[in-house]
């Protein structure tokens, strides 16, 4: 059993990477703390359940493919909507500004999903299904549940070669490092904000839309896994992609035995470690000092 656990910490661990890279590429990058970060992967979730189920006779491939471009797309688009119209007044303002401008954008958000998709929850669980499961060490497993890890692995590989191997992202790297000497040396400072919020927001509804077929999407789903993703950068340290591989593990192996013999210490518990990690070393696992 101590297999299925692990594997089962892994899957949760799956979901937190997606979210908090996307959370981590907008915090270390723009400087912005996003409160409205879960909101977007609320909107992969309902996006992916609404398209999963106008598919749910297509094959498995189809209907996994056209959920995951149409969430990504979704929330994309409404992270270029933010960044073009509220986020940029945020830049250089006040912690309290940031604060309250996404949290009002996480309630405007919220309501919007509400008006567009009802206060019902939304089930999507035709994948899940139909992937069925595979023994392991003499226990049933989800398919499902390894092929959202897979999915997780292959984003991390994409985004790693976005950010060290192309033009793009050795100049989101070089904002990051130094914002004021990135704009001296002629970097499209504008351009690429709007990229990093983008790209950010797009990771968050691919992990909306993975999540949907295990877990109906309901209003205020996000606000779980927001909680749960800055607690990786935390851990993982700001910006850093190896940092948000190991928080995600740290505190997905942790949810998963926590929850399976110590249900009630399991948020205190992960805060417990981020404290531990911030007095230890401030700057998170990874983070630059």
């Amino acid at each position: 059993m101590v297999l299925i656990y692990t594997l089962n910490g892994l899957y949760f661990s799956a979901f937190l990477f997606l979210t908090s890279l996307g959370l981590s590429i907008i915090l270390g990058v723009m400087g912005i703390l996003n409160l409205a970060h879960g909101s977007l992967y609320a909107i992969g979730g309902f996006v992916g359940a609404y398209l999963i189920g106008m598919m749910a006779q297509s094959s498995v491939p189809v209907m996994l493919l056209g959920a995951v471009l149409g969430a990504v797309a979704a929330a994309g688009a409404v992270g270029f909507i933010l960044e073009t119209t509220l986020i940029k007044h945020m830049y250089r303002r006040a912690l309290e500004y940031q604060l309250l401008i996404t949290f009002g954008i996480l309630m405007l958000i919220e309501d919007s999903i509400k008006l567009v998709f009802g206060g019902e929850s939304r089930y999507a669980s035709a994948p899940f299904d139909a992937m069925g499961s595979v023994e392991i060490t003499g226990h049933t497993y989800s398919t499902y549940f390894l092929f959202v890890m897979a999915a997780a692995l292959v984003a991390g590989l994409f985004i790693w070669w976005v950010m060290t191997k192309t033009r793009l992202g050795i100049m989101l790297r070089a904002i990051e490092m130094d914002r004021e000497m990135a704009q001296a040396m002629g970097i499209p400072m504008r351009s690429l904000t709007i990229a990093a919020f983008v790209l950010g927001s797009a990771f968050a509804g691919l992990a909306g839309v993975l999540v949907v077929p295990t877990t109906p999407a309901v209003m205020g789903m996000g606000m779980d896994p927001l909680i749960m993703a800055f607690i990786v950068v935390v851990i993982g340290g700001l910006g850093s992609l190896r940092g948000a591989l190991l928080g995600s593990i740290i505190v997905g192996l942790t949810r998963s035995f926590t929850v399976t013999y110590f249900a009630e210490l399991e948020m205190p518990l992960l805060f417990l470690i981020a404290v531990i990690i911030l007095i230890i070393r401030p700057e998170g696992l990874f983070g630059q000092k």
